[in-house]
């Protein structure tokens, strides 16, 4: 899977003033994203907003994506949730073929056992007819893949290609790098430790950031892979401070004020989230404009 190294972003779903899906603006974001040099891009990763999408909003957003894109760069589709069979009979039925994989959490509110995130990964990975990327965020699901789930799956299931690491743990990270078959890739999904990740033998990163500052960031990571460190850690600390405002206040309203700030998209996002306050809302423009100068 070489498409999956470098960065690759997890799609914002912005917005008009009434919640509807703007696809335009949707539009714009991937033509951004592509000609800031990102890699591949991730459509419907939690950072779109997915549990506040009806199905038939999941097939607009699919579609806008994919028109938009023209085949220009890989996708990846994400689809993962807490009810297993629910995810077999959607990667039974779905039509895959614009993808080359998918992006699936690890089940959040249930709080399975090691026992029940392997055999629920197990299940997908006999359902899907293309490559599986598993995604470990403990902050949002309220449990820890650990690292031997990681490797149980890895070794088990030829098409579990990846791991999108996201516990924010450099040394977790580096577990699952030291004892992983040569072949499977480890992913960072925290964007403060993407690079350190990647220095220590990671392949790349799935963004929230990548996507607001796609030239920066992809140049950052591919410094890394070509183990240009220095220059690599200088576009790291210029980029630091922003990374940690977006997620101030909860993602993607962060990231969605920088494409506000940038006039791509507005800063809309649905209940229960809300858009950024005015201070945060300006410490973002100014790092907007700084950055632009």
């Amino acid at each position: 899977m070489q498409a999956l190294i470098g960065t690759g972003v997890a799609l914002v779903t912005p917005f008009k003033e009434d919640f509807s899906i703007d696809t335009e603006a949707l539009c714009r974001i991937v033509e951004y994203s592509i000609a800031g040099g990102i890699e591949y891009l991730v459509v419907l990763g939690t950072t779109a907003e997915n549990a506040t999408l009806s199905e038939a909003e999941k097939e607009v957003v699919i579609k806008t994506v994919v028109d938009c894109n023209n085949g220009r760069l890989p996708l990846v589709l994400g689809v993962g949730g807490n009810d297993t069979r629910k995810i077999v009979e959607e990667l039974r039925t779905r039509d895959l073929s614009a993808f080359i994989a998918i992006l699936s959490v690890s089940p959040f509110y249930n709080k399975p056992t090691q026992e029940g995130i392997y055999q629920h990964f197990k299940a997908i990975s006999e359902a899907s007819p293309i490559p599986v990327i598993i995604y470990n965020v403990p902050g949002r699901t309220s449990s820890n893949m650990l690292p031997k789930a990681v490797l149980r799956l890895a070794n088990d299931f030829k098409n579990i290609v990846a791991v999108k690491e996201a516990a924010g743990d450099i040394v977790q990270a580096m577990q699952i790098l030291k004892d992983k078959p040569s072949d499977f890739l480890v992913l960072s999904g925290d964007d403060m430790i993407a690079l350190p990740m990647v220095l220590a033998g990671g392949s790349g990163v799935i963004s929230v950031i990548g996507q607001g500052f796609p030239k920066e960031f992809s140049e950052m990571i591919r410094l890394g892979l070509d183990r240009k460190v220095e220059e690599a850690y200088k576009l790291q600390y210029l980029l630091s401070d922003s990374i940690d405002m977006i997620f101030e206040q909860g993602n993607p309203a962060g990231i969605k004020q920088v494409f506000d700030s940038l006039g791509i998209a507005e800063s809309f996002v649905r209940l229960p989230l809300v858009q950024v306050d005015e201070s945060l809302a300006q410490r973002i423009d100014d790092f907007v404009k700084k950055l632009s100068n």
